[in-house]
């Protein structure tokens, strides 16, 4: 499982040219699924993000989204596992699709919802818009299976 983690002032999401979602400070979670996952990637990510220590604090990036009360905004990231070492057209044969990928999706999205509350989300598998307002600019890859 694979996760672009961008810390933002704020983020929103489109589907066919009306507001899906939209958070404010926080975490906009572009999240990507692999063939190879399980829960118990969804488990590592989930405890990851929620305590990276990406928000300042005298200077220093020293608080988690738990900290700072920020929100999150998670969308289902299918090209996230295009691999482009060969050749000049992605190959996705590694991500997950269809209902296999929407189910750890949205047990992703619940696991967060357990610690934070309230999560918002893009359309799984529709095509959307995203507007992301990076704060830093503050950007992470994660890997669950930590490839990098």
């Amino acid at each position: 499982m694979r996760a672009v983690v961008q810390r933002v002032k704020s983020s929103k999401v489109e589907v066919d040219g009306k507001l899906r979602s939209e958070i404010g400070f926080g975490l906009n979670v572009l999240l990507g699924i692999s063939e190879e996952d399980t829960e118990d990637d969804v488990k590592y990510l989930v405890d990851k993000i929620l305590n990276l220590r990406i928000f300042e604090e005298d200077e220093k990036m020293n608080k988690s989204l738990i900290d700072v009360g920020g929100e999150m905004l998670v969308v289902s990231q299918f090209t996230l596992y295009g691999d482009c070492r060969k050749g000049r057209r992605p190959n996705f044969m590694r991500a997950l699709g269809g209902d296999g990928a929407k189910i750890l999706y949205l047990e992703f999205v619940k696991q967060c919802k357990e610690v934070l509350g309230d999560v918002k989300t893009g359309d799984f598998g529709e095509d959307m818009q995203v507007f992301i307002q990076n704060d830093g600019p503050v950007t992470l890859l994660i890997e669950s299976k930590k490839e990098f």
